[in-house]
């Protein structure tokens, strides 16, 4: 017998780091063939190899522990819009080349310490998993970091750009923050700290970064939530998801 996401906590944790991923690798993914310069092309390209690698892991692991049968491609390509946990900062569109800048930036400077303290996890897996992709996370956060600030300390076009882009952003980054029952039972038994517990961490990195970058740290706290729970999620996840998985729902266990 197997345990529901609800009963069983380490799986729901697990679906939350590999549904992150795994929509931020796929939105990232968008941009191969249309980036700006050719750099950036490639760059982007990697970054979401990165994330899919994450996603393997990840959701490989929530397999396992779920115990059903599911591998890391079902758990990705067979669920249905409400079974996903990523943070709905990551499910909207791109828009521009300043956006998703700016959208990888907020989630890069959560995902450091974020990874740093997982490698502390009672939890030998999870452990070793976020020292595995710590790594990466350290090069994407540096990476854009330098972008945020090149942008918005760059053109007045450009740093307007990147100003609409925090402003979009903004009421999406505290999702994280918000703990519940998941987070708790995480915490208790030692897998992983509360995200709460790093806020001011996070705050003080964008803060840094956004001053450099002579942009406005906006003032409201509002934070929109669901996505987490998969209790609400935007009108953009279903239409990303009809496209990632459209191969697999198309040919049913097709494979390379």
């Amino acid at each position: 017998m197997t345990l529901s996401a609800a009963e069983n906590p380490l799986f729901e944790f697990l679906l939350r780091q590999g549904d992150n991923a795994l929509v931020l690798g796929h939105r990232t993914s968008e941009w191969c063939g249309v980036a700006p310069v050719l750099e950036e092309d490639i760059a982007l390209a990697n970054m979401a190899l990165d994330l899919i690698g994450q996603t393997q892991l990840w959701l490989g692991y929530a397999g396992e522990v779920e115990g059903a049968g599911r591998t890391a491609d079902d758990l990705a390509f067979l669920r249905e819009v409400y079974d996903y946990r990523n943070l709905l900062m990551l499910e909207v569109p791109n828009g521009d080349f300043g956006r998703t800048q700016m959208r990888q930036f907020l989630f890069d400077a959560f995902q450091v310490p974020w990874l740093t303290r997982l490698q502390d996890s009672t939890n030998t897996r999870v452990a070793e998993i976020a020292a595995k992709c710590l790594k990466e996370a350290l090069y994407h956060l540096d990476r854009s970091s330098h972008t945020v600030i090149a942008l918005g300390d760059g053109t007045e076009e450009s740093n307007r750009r990147m100003s609409d882009a925090l402003t979009f952003l903004w009421p999406y980054s505290g999702e994280v923050f918000k703990v519940d029952a998941t987070d708790h039972a995480m915490a208790e038994a030692g897998v992983a700290p509360l995200p709460s517990d790093l806020h001011s961490v996070w705050l003080e990195t964008v803060e840094r970064v956004l001053t450099e970058a002579c942009l406005t740290l906006p003032e409201g706290t509002f934070a929109q939530s669901g996505g987490r729970t998969g209790f609400r999620h935007t009108e953009h996840l279903g239409h990303m998801l009809a496209v990632m998985q459209t191969l697999q729902r198309s040919y049913p266990g097709a494979a390379w």
